[in-house]
């Protein structure tokens, strides 16, 4: 699909990436941008997995319970057909989404959409997740968040999987997560 250019109206559209570990402050962060992006008047879209119903099937929200409603969406294709003609996009949990969100991000800061997506960085073994390492490289934006150890109180930049599961993808929060640093992840691989 092809989305009609914004720039001949003189608007200039770009990626922004929040990136970082669990109970880092990624979908704060996210929140806080569009609610601003709202007060300017522009008009937001955000996304987020149908898989992600950890809090709510209809709201982003951060551990903090700081919410905004969102639309739910199966495939990164379904973003580009709603999200037409909006200034400012949001996506939350990125990681969870196929590759093709990063050709569709492209797409819409191309025709002059502000893109801001969030998401971890690494999996729970350390490993980069998903589409974000192509979404951090293409970015003109990033941020990168932390969260403190909850072993040693450093800044912490990995999530610890509690559980012994080796699926890359499982849905949890505190029962099945904590921050750690680089330290104290390496020390309980």
């Amino acid at each position: 699909m092809f989305i009609e250019p914004l720039i001949s109206e003189g608007k200039r559209g770009w990626i922004e990436v929040i990136a970082g570990c669990m109970f880092s402050g990624k979908t704060e962060e996210l929140i806080r941008r569009l609610k601003r992006a709202r007060i300017a008047r522009q008009r937001v879209e955000i996304f987020k997995p149908a898989v992600d119903t950890r809090y709510d099937e209809e709201h982003i929200v951060s551990h903090d319970e700081n919410l905004i409603r969102s639309t739910p969406v199966s495939h990164s294709s379904n973003i580009l057909l709603l999200g037409t003609g909006c200034h400012v996009i949001g996506i939350d949990e990125v990681q969870f989404f196929d590759q093709g969100v990063v050709d569709i991000a492209q797409q819409l800061a191309s025709s002059g959409t502000r893109v801001i997506v969030a998401g971890l960085d690494m999996d729970y073994s350390g490993k980069p997740f998903g589409p974000m390492p192509a979404l951090l490289a293409v970015a003109e934006y990033v941020t990168k968040v932390h969260a403190i150890c909850v072993q040693c109180g450093n800044i912490a930049t990995h999530s610890y999987r509690l559980s012994g599961s080796t699926e890359q993808v499982l849905l949890g929060e505190k029962d099945q997560y904590e921050p750690r640093c680089r330290s104290c992840f390496v020390k309980k691989l």
